[in-house]
């Protein structure tokens, strides 16, 4: 009797992708950025990313949450929705969320061998999948994971820029310009109107825009040009400018969520059938279903306990922040909760394609101290001492420690001894790498 192949685990298969390039994990001046690739393997698999209506969601910052809180609230009223997203913070699994749950291993094994297996087709047959990369190939699993799955909608945040971005072969029904701040300038542009020009790139025709954007502003201007040449309506959002993170991304979601209860889209839960959806659906619920990990994410550390002595807590955010505009944003809203009244000890690793002086000269007006250490990968992160030596030069007061665990153990020591709490920030990475140590009870 013939024996029956077991499948690969995802470890396996895992292993083979990481043979691929991986552009998320090299300076970003090198990366290489297009379609063909990854329209190639889509074709080879039958082209899974028409298989379901999508959301595409792009901008600076605030992609996954706004992503996370669309695809919470269609699944509150019974639609079957997966998300895409980048980059993980512990497993893989998380960049593929199925019915509000990361991906099973088995399925997600299954979706990339079966792409990785497309790739060396085209490798032999010498066309344009040969030149796939490691995020052109978990992009064309993801969809073939989502279609498995008989999925109703897929809210897909881009991975870089937009316009050439791997995820750009699907159409968005409503595409999402969060915001627009200079990031990746050696792939993107060197002005905010060049990036917006990239971002709005996934706006096809037949679909809507939606955007924190507004007409008087630069790259606001652009996108809504793009917008007008292509015949799509324009969607903004309203709100004050002290609003929180959280409520712009809110408003944002709702925005989507009115528009395609505008177009027909109603609840399907039995309940209530026929309503259509709306930003109605983002209650409080919903928006605790929808928090992401490494986003203004809260901890509370316990620190190892002295002989007869009550343990200690220190209380910590990590949130991967890594650009000025980010940064700012994050410690502003955080310094209006008095758990955070104390001094911030910072642990901070930041990436070499980032703009460390800007992003220091913010971090020097809200924290204490800083440790700077560095999250792997030669070339891919500033030296931690190169970061101490900016900061020294603006007068932070700071150290360096390579070691990420020695600088978590250091931060909280400080903070405990102080009152204050632990900022973790600069880089998912480095959120990924400390927030398991955290989940492990260190």
């Amino acid at each position: 009797m013939p024996t029956i192949p077991q499948p690969r685990s995802l470890s396996d298969v895992l292993s083979r992708l990481d043979l691929l390039t991986n552009w998320e994990r090299k300076p970003r001046g090198e990366m290489r950025v297009g379609l063909d690739p990854i329209l190639d393997l889509m074709q080879r698999l039958g082209n899974p990313h028409k298989s379901f209506r999508a959301i595409h969601v792009g901008g600076t910052k605030g992609k996954g949450s706004v992503s996370a809180l669309i695809e919470a609230a269609l699944l509150h009223v019974g639609w079957k929705v997966g998300r895409y997203g980048s980059p993980h913070v512990d497993r893989v699994n998380e960049r593929i969320s199925v019915l509000g749950r990361a991906v099973e291993d088995d399925a997600l094994a299954s979706a990339v061998e079966q792409t990785l297996d497309c790739y060396e087709s085209a490798k032999r047959e010498a066309t344009a999948g040969e030149d796939a990369t490691w995020f052109d190939v978990i992009t064309a699993a993801a969809f073939l994971a989502f279609r498995d799955a008989g999925l109703d909608w897929v809210v897909v945040e881009v991975g870089l820029g937009g316009r050439l971005d791997s995820t750009n072969i699907v159409f968005g029904e409503v595409a999402v310009v969060t915001n627009i701040e200079l990031e990746h300038t050696e792939i993107l542009g060197s002005t905010r109107e060049a990036i917006a020009r990239e971002k709005v790139g996934i706006l096809k025709p037949g679909a809507a825009l939606a955007t924190t954007l507004p007409v008087s502003d630069a790259a606001g201007q652009v996108v809504q040009q793009r917008a007008d040449e292509l015949g799509c309506p324009v969607l903004r959002t309203d709100f004050p400018d002290d609003a929180t993170i959280e409520d712009r991304n809110a408003a944002l979601a709702g925005l989507v969520l009115d528009y395609l209860g505008q177009r027909g889209e109603c609840v399907r839960d039995g309940a209530q059938p026929d309503i259509p959806v709306s930003a109605r659906l983002l209650d409080q619920a919903v928006r605790d279903s929808a928090h992401l990990p490494g986003r203004m994410e809260r901890f509370a550390f316990e620190l190892p306990a002295a002989p007869n002595a009550a343990p200690r807590t220190v209380p910590m955010v990590m949130d991967g922040a890594h650009v000025p505009f980010n940064i700012e944003a994050v410690l502003r809203d955080i310094s209006r909760d008095s758990e955070f009244s104390g001094g911030c000890i910072a642990i901070v690793a930041l990436g070499s394609d980032k703009d460390a002086t800007g992003f220091l000269t913010v971090l020097s007006r809200y924290a204490a101290y800083a440790l700077f250490t560095e999250a792997g990968g030669a070339g891919r992160f500033h030296p931690a001492n190169e970061l101490e030596a900016v900061a020294t030069s603006m007068g932070m007061a700071c150290d360096s420690e390579p070691d990420v665990r020695k600088a978590l153990d250091r931060a909280a020591a400080m903070a405990a001894q102080n009152n204050g709490w632990v900022l973790v920030t600069g880089s998912l990475y480095l959120v990924g790498a400390l927030r398991s140590v955290l989940l492990k009870g260190g």
